[in-house]
């Protein structure tokens, strides 16, 4: 004797569904969408398991809110058991902890040296790259104190221009204490109309 399982299921599901509904929306503290889940899971187990039911008993909704139950409970579990998931978009706004930004400012920096003249490169190579007063710098390189800080000035006001037409600026010794200099990506500036 053959059963109509698909027609059993669709009348399960027709007869218990509202019932069933108002018991998961209790057990997920009235959350619809995981009801609606919970509820749809439940009839496919009704369905994967019709051939076992007593289609013709007194009321399914024992079993039916007895499998509802257990899906609940393994839900809360499986949320427990792994961390809160956290939107894509999200994730992506995240700031990531490695050396990226940092090695993309040392090649940028890099490359802005070498458009500029020796002279410059030498005074900033002293003083900001190896971090030595203006006096040692005149003194290692053999010029006087005035002309250090003259090609210093000039070769800082080159390199934020070469920089800035990559998106970099160049942030003073002041802005930053304890460092020589830093250089950081621009800000976009707000132009009045």
């Amino acid at each position: 004797m053959s059963i109509d399982i698909d027609g059993c299921v669709t009348a399960l599901y027709r007869a218990y569904r509202d019932p069933l509904m108002t018991f998961v929306l209790r057990l997920t503290a009235g959350d619809r969408e995981d009801a609606e889940d919970v509820v749809q899971e439940t009839m496919v187990r009704a369905w994967r398991e019709a051939e076992h039911l007593d289609l013709n008993g007194p009321s399914l909704m024992p079993w039916l809110t007895t499998v509802a139950r257990h899906i609940v409970i393994d839900k809360h579990r499986g949320r427990q058991a792994r961390p809160a998931e956290a939107p894509g978009d999200a994730l992506a706004d995240l700031p990531v902890d490695d050396e990226t930004t940092a090695t993309l400012l040392r090649v940028a920096v890099a490359d802005a040296m070498r458009q500029l003249s020796p002279a410059h490169r030498q005074v900033l190579s002293e003083t900001i790259l190896r971090d030595r007063t203006i006096e040692q710098a005149a003194e290692i390189l053999a010029i006087p104190v005035g002309t250090v800080k003259s090609r210093l000035h000039h070769a800082l006001r080159a390199l934020d221009v070469v920089l800035a037409d990559r998106g970099l600026r160049v942030v003073p010794r002041q802005a930053v204490p304890r460092s020589p200099a830093v250089v950081t990506p621009a800000r976009p500036t707000s132009r009045r109309p």
